[in-house]
């Protein structure tokens, strides 16, 4: 799912001119006002329409548990309001956000649709291990399938009780040929007896402790095919794909390089 923040004055306009030309479902997250809380005591609440069409309220959800949610369903997401997210975004007039600005416009009217278009298409996914385990159900070998193992890898604080804690880690790819690699990867361990699906996606940027880094997930026809093709696909993974790691801790910041 690409995802696309918008902030500044009528950011809503811009996002109604942008669903109309976006391929594909797109969700669309607008920041409330304090007013338009409801009491949700008894947890959340939904509204379901006959097609399909649906509102929700609840408490303690953050904008990134929200876009999680959404992404197993959605191509594209766009968020109106949203100043402080760390998320790709289109700034209109004097609006100063937090995330990485990817076009700016004076104001909504004035905005090159095709050019916000074409910044979409650049953008990374963004992906959740159940958005890669919805996609290895629904291949057309799925039927064969009895087994799907996945490997998730996140950033740790730290590896001994005396080390300064890691406040988040930094990661780049080597562009295009980190994609390129990585098809193949996933080519050649396809082509083994049983297994039907091979699925990996590692993010880009900066990630803060704690949160995740890379998926690996496996549809195959029984455990052990599946068990040991996460295990090499995160393995050749580290070992061949181009991917470079900077780290900062409390104290310092350097780059690991794990690519021979």
């Amino acid at each position: 799912m690409k995802t696309l923040n918008l902030v500044g004055q009528n950011a809503v306009g811009l996002a109604d001119r942008l669903v109309a030309r976006l391929d594909g479902r797109v969700a669309t997250v607008e920041t409330l006002p304090e007013t338009a809380a409801r009491d949700t005591d008894a947890g959340a609440a939904y509204g379901l329409s006959a097609d399909g069409s649906w509102i929700g309220a609840g408490d303690d959800r953050t904008l990134d548990d929200l876009l999680d949610s959404l992404t197993p369903e959605y191509d594209h997401a766009l968020t109106v309001g949203f100043d402080d997210a760390r998320l790709p975004t289109v700034a209109l007039g004097d609006a100063d956000p937090t995330g990485d600005v990817v076009v700016t416009a004076p104001d909504a009217d004035a905005a090159d649709i095709d050019g916000i278009l074409d910044a979409v298409d650049t953008l990374e996914p963004h992906v959740t291990l159940e958005s890669l385990i919805t996609r290895a159900k629904a291949s057309p070998r799925a039927d064969r399938a009895g087994a799907i193992a996945t490997f998730t890898g996140r950033v740790r604080a730290k590896d001994a009780e005396d080390d300064d804690p890691t406040t988040h880690l930094e990661f780049e790819k080597y562009d295009g040929v980190a994609a390129e690699r990585m098809r193949t990867i996933r080519t050649e361990l396809e082509a083994r007896d049983g297994v039907f699906e091979v699925l990996m996606h590692h993010r880009t940027g900066v990630i803060p402790d704690g949160e995740d880094i890379v998926f690996v997930v496996v549809l195959a026809g029984h455990r052990t095919e599946a068990f040991r093709t996460v295990e090499d696909g995160i393995n050749r993974l580290k070992d061949e794909v181009p991917i470079f790691k900077k780290e900062s801790t409390t104290d310092e910041e350097f780059w690991i390089h794990e690519q021979p």
